[in-house]
């Protein structure tokens, strides 16, 4: 699949940002990014966030703010068949910037700098109240609504989802051989994959691909690869009763402890361990 630079400006008409609700069959993979800044609400859904070079699970409720060129996606479909439903909401720096120099502008302005590495947010009723009915206010209004939300982030405790820093290239070859890469590992985590095989699918040599995968999301291959199974182990050690070798090997570890060793240095937990931890909690 292609990377995409999102055109905002043509789906956002006369108005000062764009903003959408989204109703989809499921979320697909498109890793993609654009120059605005992104709000994205999660209305119903579930399955992974990729930011950058994080990865991790959402559910309904998940809350992130984005920063400019920051490549992201969401993708996962619901389990009993109903769409999977988003607020999303995008402005550019032109809008914002005359905002950010007032001196009731400094926290929002703040927060922006920090949505560079992505943020997440808890939800709240009254945040979602007001988020919902920002797509009902029209001209004037939904700016002071749009500032209002930004305002109230800023109280929020947020967790910064790229604590490592993210060097986003927006070369079209490149973010075409990476999207390519990391969809063939988002739907083929839980079988064997060699370092050849992702390779190959970029007519690269193994030594030559380490380089570039390391580049593009600054981690390495095996460590991206693990993550995203080990996210997947948690996911299933609480929402199943599987034992542990069955997880393990249903997420692509073809040994019982090299899944415990890599388990406990991500989580500093025993797979055994978090799930006790966990269900108490």
């Amino acid at each position: 699949m292609k990377a995409l630079l999102e055109d905002i400006p043509s789906k956002q008409g006369g108005a000062s940002f764009y903003q959408t609700k989204i109703s989809v069959p499921a979320f697909e993979f498109k890793w993609h990014y654009h120059p605005e800044f992104e709000l994205t609400y999660i209305l119903k859904g579930n399955g992974y966030r990729v930011v950058g070079n994080s990865q991790e699970q959402f559910s309904t409720g998940d809350l992130v703010l984005l920063g400019s060129k920051l490549p992201h996606t969401w993708w996962g479909k619901n389990e009993d068949g109903s769409p999977s439903q988003a607020i999303v909401i995008q402005f550019s720096s032109a809008f914002i910037e005359p905002f950010l120099k007032l001196n009731e502008g400094q926290a929002i302005k703040e927060l922006l700098e920090k949505a560079a590495k992505g943020l997440c947010f808890e939800s709240d009723a009254l945040f979602v109240q007001k988020l919902r009915s920002l797509g009902q206010t029209k001209e004037l209004e939904s700016v002071l609504a749009l500032l209002s939300l930004l305002q109230d982030l800023t109280a929020k405790q947020a967790s910064i989802l790229c604590p490592d820093s993210y060097h986003n290239v927006i070369s079209k070859k490149f973010e075409t051989r990476i999207n390519k890469v990391c969809t063939h590992i988002q739907n083929h985590y839980s079988e064997s994959i060699s370092l050849k095989q992702v390779s190959d699918l970029v007519f690269m040599s193994e030594s030559n691909f380490c380089k570039f995968f390391k580049k593009a999301t600054s981690t390495t291959f095996s460590d991206y690869l693990n993550d995203l199974r080990i996210n997947e182990a948690c996911h299933l050690l609480l929402s199943s009763e599987d034992n542990v070798s069955k997880i393990a090997h249903d997420c692509g570890f073809e040994s019982l402890s090299y899944f415990n060793r890599v388990f406990f240095k991500k989580k500093l937990l025993t797979p055994s361990g978090f799930r006790r931890g966990k269900l108490l909690s």
